[in-house]
């Protein structure tokens, strides 16, 4: 993956558009800490879709997932039945 320190990368940004679609991935760098990347607009949705997988994946899936974020409950107590009162 090359390298792009953040002038170069404003400076020619065409050229780096052109090199992320023809080559993959272009790191951009800012005062010589990694800071962005540019990736192609496909891998990025076959980025995205990878990382939140369906309903029907997670349901079909050979392993459970832990790390799915849960709503935190509510306090409010809850009704009582119908004609329970």
């Amino acid at each position: 993956m090359k390298s792009w320190p953040v002038q170069d990368a404003k400076a020619r940004f065409s050229e780096l558009l052109d090199a992320c679609l023809r080559e993959g991935p272009q790191l951009v760098t800012k005062r010589g800490n990694d800071a962005a990347v540019l990736v192609p607009a496909s891998e990025w949705r076959r980025l995205q879709h990878a990382a939140k997988p369906t309903l029907k994946e997670l349901l079909l899936a050979d392993t459970a997932r832990v790390d799915l974020p849960l709503p935190p409950r509510g306090r409010m107590r809850r009704r009582s039945p119908a004609g329970l009162a």
